[in-house]
């Protein structure tokens, strides 16, 4: 593809987050939750067109482009939980993440094993991509309403994170060798656990007043870096990001300008492209065809996890709107679930028609759940005015700064 056409297609990508944007606003949801939709549209038209080729879903750049972006949110959601102020909580996260990952796990392998009939391996593979939340629909949500810095938020958050390293772990021991390279990636990830922030807060004394933008280059670097090693270790890029955002969530907070202008560059330009190629994704036709057994996946993935969550958040959260929010919220899925799926895929684990019918319920629950929580369970009492990603600094902000 030369440049001419990648320029061409990345307008008309943008194009279609703009118009995303617009729809949103108009019919009061999320913009996460209307680019996945629009890119599905973008996505069946052009199928039926025979243009569907010509989106670029799968050249280097749309992927690199939107692997970074999930790494990027990855790592702000990571950012908004200062493991001091989470300590309060752990007794609440470490709880409803291990049943927001167990129950869908057990119920969706039992399912496709025993109703549909898929074979164990499948199945579990099954089990594993529905038991996800989806950390980047959930953060994005979150920014969108204010709901980042209240204790209620940050709770859904911390959750989302035990959940989905639940998910991983579970791909890692039941299909993915554990090897030397594992070894290393997780003493890179514990070493960095230490020594990161007092490297970033040096470099930001040193240099912040005399190089450009060295903050979101070290933070780009170190994000990258950890990246290729986890993939090369047979984990996600984007797991290891939320650990060093937490790592990082107390420098974050002295500079609350550069956390804005970062969200800027990544809500902005990454993770529109990364939730319309998530949507142009879905293959509905296939969806079509194997509507009953789609229903049986989506249904089973959201029974599950409000069986399970919702009397355990009961415990939590008194007020009925806070209770319905979160495990609605809890009960999505995108990021991890369709990076199990493709794993599946990739290792014939799974068939291609099994592939796009666990991706659409996964792309499903990232959906559904979250309108009608939005939508019958908005806890409007806890909201606090998101802040604009353009907006100056305040004075608090000039005086914390390093």
């Amino acid at each position: 593809m030369n440049m001419e056409k990648i320029y061409l297609v990345a307008a008309f990508w943008f194009f279609a987050a703009v118009l995303s944007t617009i729809l949103a606003n108009r019919l009061k949801i999320s913009i996460a939750l209307m680019e996945i939709i629009v890119g599905a549209v973008i996505g069946f038209s052009a199928f039926q067109l025979g243009y569907f080729d010509h989106l670029a879903l799968n050249a280097d750049w749309m992927k690199f482009c939107t692997g970074v972006g999930a790494i990027l949110l990855t790592f702000l959601a990571g950012a908004e939980l200062n493991p001091e102020a989470m300590r309060t909580k752990i007794r609440e996260v470490s709880i409803i993440g291990l049943i927001g990952f167990s129950a869908p796990f057990i119920g969706c392998t039992l399912l496709a094993y025993f109703l549909i009939g898929w074979t164990l391996q499948a199945s579990l593979l099954c089990g594993i991509a529905l038991s996800t939340t989806s950390m980047a629909v959930v953060y994005a949500v979150m920014l969108e309403y204010g709901f980042n810095k209240t204790e209620f938020g940050k709770g859904i958050l911390g959750a989302c994170f035990i959940n989905d390293l639940g998910t991983v772990i579970a791909l890692g021991l039941i299909f993915a060798p554990f090897t030397y390279k594992t070894v290393i990636f997780i003493v890179m990830t514990i070493v960095l656990m230490f020594t990161l922030r007092p490297m970033t807060e040096y470099l930001i004394r040193r240099f912040a007043y005399k190089t450009a933008a060295i903050r979101a280059k070290w933070i780009l670097f170190v994000l990258l870096a950890m990246g290729v090693l986890a993939a090369w270790s047979g984990s996600e890029p984007v797991l290891p990001a939320y650990v060093l955002g937490m790592v990082l969530a107390r420098t974050m907070e002295q500079d609350g300008h550069f956390v804005r202008r970062l969200r800027t560059l990544t809500v902005g330009f990454l993770t529109p492209l990364y939730f319309l190629r998530a949507g142009a994704l879905v293959s509905i036709p296939a969806l079509l065809s194997g509507a009953g057994i789609f229903l049986l996946l989506f249904g089973g993935k959201v029974v599950s996890k409000i069986l399970g969550l919702y009397p355990a958040i009961r415990h939590f959260r008194n007020d009925r709107k806070e209770k319905w929010y979160y495990t609605l919220l809890m009960s999505t899925g995108l990021t991890f679930g369709t990076i199990s799926a493709l794993y599946g895929l990739s290792n014939n684990i799974i068939s291609q028609d099994q592939y796009s019918l666990i991706v659409g319920a996964v792309i499903a629950s990232a959906v559904i759940p979250t309108l009608i929580a939005n939508k019958f369970f908005l806890p409007s009492h806890l909201l606090e005015a998101p802040i604009l990603d353009d907006q100056a600094p305040d004075e608090k902000d000039l005086r914390n700064k390093i």
